[in-house]
């Protein structure tokens, strides 16, 4: 993606060259136009989960239906295998969508009169596949997400969760290799958004596929990405993981939105293990991707602990201070 913008008004094209030669976008909805998007730019790396996270009106829907060609760029382009899909025909457009990315809306958008087999072959019919093959496929699909047996109900007949579950195995059985998220979780309740994202994060695990996940839950952003963009008034502030989001918030606004995250369960070993400090004598290692909360038990009681990579070697030495100052940050930032 290429310096994207979505302005929507009576004369898009115009308000996006004021944007360009620096016109306050605030200016511009006082006259009556939308700047939705403002010159992003951003790639998303082969089996990458990217998560495009930011509060409503941010542009993060926007942006994610402009990935896709449901949404034309008022200019920038978007870029998918190589090929510039802000060129293509409607036509291709639509093969596009068959065979390399597909999208799991907030709302589910099963078809009530259909069963959930024939929910999740349905692409697969708009493709012209076999009636025979679509079977197969989507009950391979729904099998990944733990609905053996449910082919033959009807949406009407399922708890929120399990629609959510069809609309996913839907886009698995496309096989793309991109799949975009758009709020996918947020109409679930805590307890099924939160077995949605294992399932998510263990599906994935294993397939590999490229997300670009959309949220506002920090908290979920934090949990499922590998890379997080934090969206603002149509403008991408920040892009890091979680952990430097958390440890080096590019502005006040990204500081203030990550305030209330569990600190322990974000941060890692690795993050604070120091290089310079000598691994002490008889101390049982701990892996970097150790969490904080985990960590802090045993670090009480032990006093500093080494840290090992993947590879075995010690990477550093994690303190008490150390621990204590990192998860002591948020409550800083709270008193400032």
């Amino acid at each position: 993606m290429e310096r994207l913008y979505k302005v929507f008004g009576p004369q898009p094209a115009e308000e996006v060259r004021r944007l360009e030669q620096g016109a306050d976008p605030a200016d511009l909805v006082a006259e009556g136009a939308t700047p939705a998007v403002v010159d992003v730019s951003f790639s998303v790396a082969e089996g990458e989960t990217f998560v495009v996270m930011g509060l409503s009106g941010s542009g993060k829907s926007t942006l994610i239906r402009m990935l896709n060609g449901l949404l034309t760029p008022t200019s920038g382009h978007v870029h998918v295998d190589g090929t510039d899909i802000t060129t293509m025909s409607a036509r291709d457009l639509r093969t596009m969508r068959q065979q390399k990315m597909s999208m799991v809306f907030q709302h589910f958008a099963l078809f009530p009169h259909r069963t959930v087999l024939d929910n999740v072959g349905y692409g697969l019919k708009i493709r012209g596949m076999g009636k025979d093959e679509i079977a197969e496929r989507a009950r391979e699909a729904l099998s990944m997400v733990g609905l053996e047996g449910w082919e033959q109900r009807y949406p009407a007949q399922l708890s929120g969760g399990m629609r959510q579950r069809v609309g996913l195995a839907r886009a698995l059985a496309a096989h793309t290799d991109v799949l975009l998220m758009d709020e996918a979780f947020s109409a679930l309740d805590p307890l099924i958004k939160r077995e949605m994202q294992d399932q998510l994060l263990e599906l994935n695990a294993k397939l590999g596929k490229t997300i670009v996940f959309i949220t506002h839950d920090l908290n979920e952003a934090m949990r499922l990405g590998d890379r997080i963009a934090v969206m603002r008034a149509g403008r991408i502030v920040q892009i890091g993981d979680a952990e430097q989001i958390l440890r080096e918030p590019a502005d006040d606004y990204v500081a203030r939105f990550v305030q209330d995250v569990d600190r322990s369960r974000v941060l890692t070993a690795g993050a604070i293990a120091d290089p310079s400090v000598p691994a002490p004598d008889g101390a049982e290692p701990v892996e970097a991707t150790t969490p904080l909360r985990e960590l802090f038990a045993r670090i009480g009681g032990s006093g500093a602990v080494p840290v090992v990579g993947e590879d075995g070697k010690v990477i550093g030495v994690v303190t008490p201070q150390a621990v204590f100052t990192a998860l002591s940050h948020q409550a800083e930032f709270e008193e400032a």
